[in-house]
């Protein structure tokens, strides 16, 4: 029972990570980019941070429920899931962190060009989080399909 339970919630967290990631790169960023620079670089901090706190919040509960998955006696392969599942933070923080934080600097003119290049490569990046997080979640799909717990 407890690996089930386990398996569940790694496959929860990281399907409303993806799903979460999927929205803010099929949607909210292309509206955000569709009301003018300006308003997308007011709109992106709040949006940045909130998402912060719960995409976090969600890849480390999807590790720790697919490592205890696999200590309760489900395969190996739960981990490897869970372990894709939140390298999605080490590529923020390597590759998305230093395009936020030009982004969230005060001295940012709202109206230059470079600050569309910003947001267009933000996007971009996003949509690379938004397809390791749902390669994490097809394997939990497939391993509980099938595979079965020991």
């Amino acid at each position: 029972m407890l690996p089930q339970i386990a398996e569940f919630v790694a496959m929860l967290t990281c399907g409303l990570f993806t799903g979460a990631a999927v929205y803010v790169s099929l949607v909210e960023h292309p509206a955000r980019m569709e009301c003018g620079i300006e308003i997308a670089t007011a709109e992106f901090p709040p949006s940045y941070h909130r998402g912060t706190i719960m995409q976090v919040t969600l890849a480390a509960v999807c590790l720790l429920s697919s490592i205890a998955a696999w200590l309760a006696g489900a395969t190996f392969w739960w981990v490897v899931a869970g372990v894709l599942q939140v390298l999605v933070n080490p590529f923020t923080l390597i590759m998305i962190l230093p395009t936020n934080k030009q982004l969230l600097s005060p001295a940012l003119d709202r109206r230059s060009a470079q600050t569309v290049r910003l947001l267009t490569r933000w996007g971009a990046l996003h949509a690379v989080r938004s397809v390791l997080s749902a390669l994490a979640l097809l394997l939990f799909l497939y391993l509980a399909v099938f595979t079965r717990s020991a």
